[in-house]
């Protein structure tokens, strides 16, 4: 950062300064846990000596809130595979359902939302069709932050809700599912190669709320990679040219994620491991009826607060999965 052409490339120097300022969050969370941890060993030496319950009580809470930050520390470090520190590009799309299963994709929607308002990260809304009734039918987020792949890679499946449906006027219950998918946002030094002949690029107007420039203009880009049949749409920008530069970002996505994918399938023959892939395989069930609990079907882990769930507090089945891959 000190050498004098440091600044030509403004891309690549901003690369290197967020990594310097992740490296050094994590040095600075480190030595600060450290001397916590000295503070709490000096506070244990005076509890033994002198019969303080006051004393007590802060070290035993000193000591919780310190296993708990330790804990967050130590998952942030497991985030070391090649894209985890990237920003996620988030996509929900409703199963079979209508309007009940378009609604449920709404609320994962705020769900996510307020996960990433909590990690003060950025959200995007890139894409966003709603449902003629309620709910969306689609939706595409770009949310913005040090390991935001890492940590919503554990989102990527099929979620699943039960409850007794507002829809219904039998007031029956019902079941509805939402594929959830995640990839890593890619910047332009990422080589992929994307032939301009195996493109089909349309342009239309954007469907969502806007000013008048908006909606009566052809700024919406919708790119088709012809060989995968691969879609993406844009229509955040006024202009047309930034949505397709963001449309070429989430397509070198998708095509990155397809690539993992088969090589994991490819792994997964080889172990002769068979995986259904459908509505059955949910990795997660929301339950709010007949009795209230979310359940991650990958690592077992239930949480009965369903109302905190749903307010954005997804961690423990982050945590618990993101652990699990290394284990």
């Amino acid at each position: 950062m000190t050498e004098p052409d440091f600044w030509d490339n403004q891309t690549a120097a901003q690369k290197v300064i967020n990594e310097s300022n992740g490296l050094k969050g994590y040095v600075t969370a480190f030595e600060d846990l450290e001397e916590r941890l000295d503070n709490i060993e000096v506070s244990y030496e005076l509890v033994k000596e002198e019969d303080d319950h006051e004393l007590y009580a802060e070290l035993e809470s000193e000591t919780t809130e310190l296993r708990q930050n330790i804990n967050e520390f130590e998952l942030q470090m497991l985030l070391s595979e090649p894209y985890d520190a990237n920003n996620a590009l988030l996509e929900l799309h409703p199963g079979a359902g209508g309007t009940e299963s378009q609604d449920w994709a709404s609320m994962l929607l705020r769900m996510y939302q307020r996960w990433a308002e909590d990690k003060d990260f950025k959200v995007e809304t890139l894409d966003y069709l709603p449902g003629e009734e309620a709910g969306v039918k689609s939706v595409t987020l770009l949310i913005k932050g040090h390991n935001a792949y890492g940590y919503l890679k554990a989102e990527k499946g099929v979620h699943r809700l039960v409850r007794i449906s507002p829809f219904d006027s039998s007031g029956r219950r019902h079941t509805s599912f939402v594929s959830c998918d995640v990839m890593p946002e890619f910047n332009d030094d990422v080589e992929i190669d994307i032939k301009t002949e195996d493109l089909k690029i349309d342009t239309y107007r954007s469907s969502g709320a806007g000013g008048q420039h908006v909606n009566t203009t052809d700024s919406a880009v919708r790119i088709t990679h012809l060989p995968t049949n691969v879609v993406v749409t844009c229509q955040s920008e006024r202009s047309q040219i930034k949505n397709r530069d963001q449309a070429m970002k989430m397509l070198k996505s998708k095509l990155y994620q397809l690539e993992i994918e088969k090589q994991q399938q490819e792994l997964d023959d080889i172990r002769g491991e068979q995986k259904e892939i459908g509505w059955g395989s949910q990795i997660r069930s929301y339950v709010f009826h007949p009795y209230s609990m979310v359940k991650d079907h990958r690592t077992n882990v239930e949480v009965g607060n369903t109302q905190g769930v749903m307010d954005g507090d997804i961690n423990p089945f982050i945590d618990a999965y993101l652990r699990s891959q290394i284990d």
